[in-house]
């Protein structure tokens, strides 16, 4: 097969070999009722409440460069070396406002239930009014008795608990890669307080001028997509043809059509059958297609 035919395959079928991602699927029973509530807080949140995403981003690494970084200058990029001196981590709290992008954090030495219980407290003395709807994931240290025994003191705060395997529905993920991007993953920290620091001074410029993120799919879509997904990978398990229909099908015409010409153009001068015709014919037969031969292909 030529190089141009995988090409026009790939392009057919809109194939990206060299792309890969990643997926999982959610096998939490109340997977629907979990979407569904905590997609209406982001697109329909009740009427007074204050819907706050709540996560935490634990063992970030004070990486500091064992020589000077050295900044980028005109045709040169910037420059570090490759190994770096460990000087400590932190663990990160923080709760996303997801009416505005407001962000309040926290940082913790540890992230026990009992720091998650000190971040709570935090957050709800910051907002002393109105309800407070909190979306979070399933980790134990959200679940533990003190936690509990705290939700039954404060009734207006209630937690809405993402499903098991979906931490993608948490939208203050979204805000940690922003953080890590933008203030973390190109520094150089030489102790935990500089990172702290650092990460402070990012929060309080993000919320200068924070704006919230916009969740454009219903738990429907969300729901759909799942179930699609799921009969996708159930049919590729149980196929025993490889690839998608679509590129089965450009592979088939191709793959092919690549056969015959190479057939034709082994046939000699008096352009009688040769070998390679019984190995197209045996191809199309097994791939089930048979495109149209090349206009110079005589038949017998």
């Amino acid at each position: 097969m030529s190089e141009t035919t995988v090409w026009r395959i790939w392009q057919t079928a809109k194939l990206k070999p060299h792309r890969v991602e990643t997926f999982k699927f959610s096998t939490d029973p109340d997977l629907v009722a979990k979407v569904r509530d905590v997609v209406g807080l982001y697109m329909a949140p009740p009427e007074r409440a204050i819907v706050l995403s709540v996560d935490e981003k634990t063992q970030i690494q004070a990486l500091d460069r064992t020589a000077p970084m050295l900044p980028m200058k005109p045709g040169q990029v910037e420059r570090h070396t490759h190994d770096y001196k460990r000087n400590g981590t932190t663990s990160l709290f923080a709760a996303l406002e997801v009416a505005t992008g407001k962000v309040t954090t926290q940082a913790r030495a540890r992230h026990t239930a009992a720091d998650f219980l000190a971040f709570l407290r935090q957050v709800e003395r910051a907002y002393p009014d109105g309800d407070l709807a909190v979306v979070l994931d399933n980790v134990s240290s959200h679940k533990t008795p003190d936690v509990l025994k705290w939700l039954q003191a404060n009734p207006r705060v209630s937690f809405h608990f993402t499903p098991t395997s979906a931490s993608w529905m948490n939208q203050i993920e979204t805000w940690f890669g922003i953080l890590s991007r933008q203030a973390i993953r190109r520094g150089s920290f030489r102790s935990v307080k500089e990172l702290i620091e650092r990460i402070s001074t990012f929060t309080a410029q993000w919320n200068e001028g924070s704006t919230p993120f916009r969740w454009v799919k219903t738990a429907d879509q969300i729901l759909a997509r799942r179930s699609a997904s799921r009969q996708l990978q159930v049919n590729r398990d149980t196929s025993e043809a490889a690839g998608s229909p679509a590129a089965a099908a450009c592979l088939s015409r191709y793959a092919a059509q690549d056969m015959a010409q190479a057939a034709d153009s082994a046939r000699g001068p008096d352009r009688k059958p040769g070998p390679l015709d019984a190995t197209w014919l045996e191809a199309t037969q097994r791939l089930g297609c048979r495109p149209n031969r090349p206009s110079r292909w005589s038949e017998r």
